[in-house]
């Protein structure tokens, strides 16, 4: 490396990312479960599983809230993608069954603008305290070279754990059985490239 450059010159600024981190670790901490041994500020978050669990099978799913963020960045909403962002990982853990036990996010930007980053991680924590699953931890990426300034992706990865016995696959699902219909509280985050051209 030249001498005199570090990451600021680079355009990553380490200690913006941290002093939000260290602010939302205490919220973070909330969300936490008795399982959490530890969290935040590791490389990992580690957690125990409960004695109560006879056969556990751990569930783990992946999701974003794609195009939704355009909206989110057009009204300067950012709050409420972190809560979307959770709920879509956390649904797709449940269903198979699995009770949420935590999250993690991932947050990638050009350049980190605190106010967003916290507005997001604010409503990352609230969906985890929502689904009551711990904010374990997760990644944040100031990479000027590959998002432009003012933009941002999200990512998040739930892991929920269920009975062996009690996995919902649909392999016992058979003609005569009820099929429940539960009206949605509105858009949530599929779709948004077709409802943004609506």
């Amino acid at each position: 490396m030249k001498p005199g450059w570090n990451y600021k010159k680079a355009g990553v600024d380490i200690d913006k990312a941290e002093e939000s981190l260290e602010r939302v670790k205490v919220w973070a901490q909330k969300t936490w479960r008795p399982e959490v041994l530890s969290g935040i500020g590791g490389f990992a978050g580690i957690v125990q599983m409960d004695r109560k669990w006879r056969n556990p099978c751990l569930v783990a799913g992946s999701d974003g809230v794609g195009t939704k963020l355009k909206v989110a960045l057009e009204l300067q909403k950012h709050d409420t993608v972190g809560i979307d962002l959770v709920a879509m990982c956390v649904n797709d853990v449940l269903c198979s069954g699995a009770e949420p036990l935590f999250f993690l996010d991932y947050f990638a930007c050009g350049k980190l603008q605190k106010e967003v980053f916290e507005a997001v991680l604010s409503g990352i924590i609230k969906g985890c305290q929502e689904a009551q699953c711990a904010l374990l931890g997760g990644e944040t990426a100031e990479m000027p070279d590959m998002y432009p300034e003012g933009t941002y992706d999200l990512a998040g990865f739930a892991v929920g754990v269920v009975e062996e016995g009690e996995i919902v696959d649909g392999k016992d699902i058979q003609e005569g059985d009820v099929v429940l219909g539960i009206p949605s509280s509105g858009l949530h985050s599929n779709g948004f490239s077709l409802v943004r051209k609506v």
